[in-house]
């Protein structure tokens, strides 16, 4: 945020302004013993879905909503070190390359109901609490091992000229048409006639059920007589 950018200023002109404010989650990530970025195919986003908007207030408890971007980062331990660590894989990413539903979001993170007086003594609860699994762009080859700006626009090479566009992920809704973002990275970390790749839905998704795991299921060696 730069306060003296934003104060005074309507709150139309906040929320799509990314030079005043805008919103930044961090996400640290690990690798598989094989190397592979671990959770690939879908990170826990706990309790907060990702979104392109975010849901901010202000003193006065008013909601603003500001445009929000996602850091992820892998972080490996360096050999014989328990304290020093390196980042093998790195993007911030546009929050709509992982979904642009604010109303989504909204639904989500606004107040929900418990229930209350549960079990044989009517002193158990019930948060209701949702647990999120959404897309990890580290899980894309392309991106991995790489320092990669995603971003909408595709000016952003022309407006920094330390950047080079290297590459366009599109992302598919069934309501409409393909969004596009561009890929950047710096350019010292290029090479000049490297070929764009052009990618459309590649985040890795396993088959997935709408049926849950049971819990509290505990194996025990004992055979009792049927």
């Amino acid at each position: 945020m730069r306060p003296g950018l934003c104060t005074g200023v309507e709150r139309a002109s906040l929320s799509n302004d990314l030079t005043r404010i805008l919103g930044v989650e961090v996400k640290k990530l690990e690798r598989t013993p094989g190397g592979p970025i671990a959770r690939a195919s879908g990170l826990d986003y706990n309790t907060t879905p990702p979104c392109g908007t975010v849901r901010v207030y202000d003193p006065k408890g008013i909601p603003l909503e500001i445009r929000s971007f996602y850091l992820f980062v892998c972080q490996e331990p360096i050999a014989e070190s328990r304290r020093r660590y390196r980042l093998t894989g790195l993007v911030l990413c546009d929050g709509n390359l992982l979904n642009a539903d604010f109303g989504y979001y909204l639904s989500i993170v606004g107040e929900r109901k418990k229930e209350i007086g549960l079990g044989t003594y009517g002193d158990g609860v019930n948060r209701a609490r949702p647990m999120l699994i959404f897309s990890n762009p580290l899980g894309i080859p392309q991106l991995d091992h790489k320092v990669t700006l995603i971003h909408s626009s595709d000016q952003v090479d022309q407006e920094h000229s330390n950047l080079r566009r290297v590459g366009v992920i599109t992302r598919t809704a069934a309501a409409s048409r393909g969004h596009d973002f561009y890929c950047y990275r710096v350019r010292r970390d290029t090479a000049r006639g490297d070929s764009l790749f052009r990618l459309t839905d590649p985040f890795p998704s396993p088959t997935r059920t709408e049926r849950t795991q049971p819990r509290g299921r505990f194996r025990v060696d004992i055979r009792p007589s049927d």
